[in-house]
């Protein structure tokens, strides 16, 4: 039989181990590094450079996207331009709020880009926004700068 004595001689631990709280933790944060990289929508653009400040509230945003050959897409959803007023006019309704955002590539001819804005304006939108890509503008006028120090 056992004696009881025993148990009051130990001691009781009350320490917390949170070791596997922060092996989870972890795994987390390296899974949500590598795929929120992953979840940016829409088709792939070489943006044209600017200096530009980036717009806050990129979930309150329409991104409309012009690909090389001119044409529209709405995140990956490729839309004919008479059918874009109609796609945007329904996301407005959801929320009013939105800002809509072209992101032309960099060889989309500028007539293909204004022609939208000019759409988009004779629906009666006026928040509209031009996306660029300012960090290749910044590398190139940092070599700018390191070659005239030279």
């Amino acid at each position: 039989m056992r004696d009881f004595r025993d148990r009051s001689k130990r001691k009781l631990l009350s320490d917390m181990n949170i070791t596997p709280m922060v092996d989870v933790m972890f795994s987390l944060l390296v899974v949500f590094m590598v795929t929120a990289p992953l979840l940016t929508t829409g088709i792939p653009l070489d943006l044209p450079k600017g200096d530009g400040k980036a717009i806050a509230g990129e979930e309150k945003t329409i991104n409309i996207s012009v690909d090389k050959k001119g044409y529209a897409y709405i995140g990956t959803d490729k839309v004919s331009s008479s059918e874009l007023i109609n796609k945007v006019n329904a996301i407005m309704k959801e929320n009013p709020s939105a800002d809509i955002i072209i992101s032309g590539d960099n060889v989309t001819p500028y007539g293909v880009v204004i022609e939208l804005m000019g759409k988009l304006r004779l629906a009666g939108y006026t928040r509209i926004g031009l996306r660029t890509d300012s960090t290749k503008l910044l590398q190139k006028e940092g070599n700018k700068s390191s070659k005239k120090k030279k």
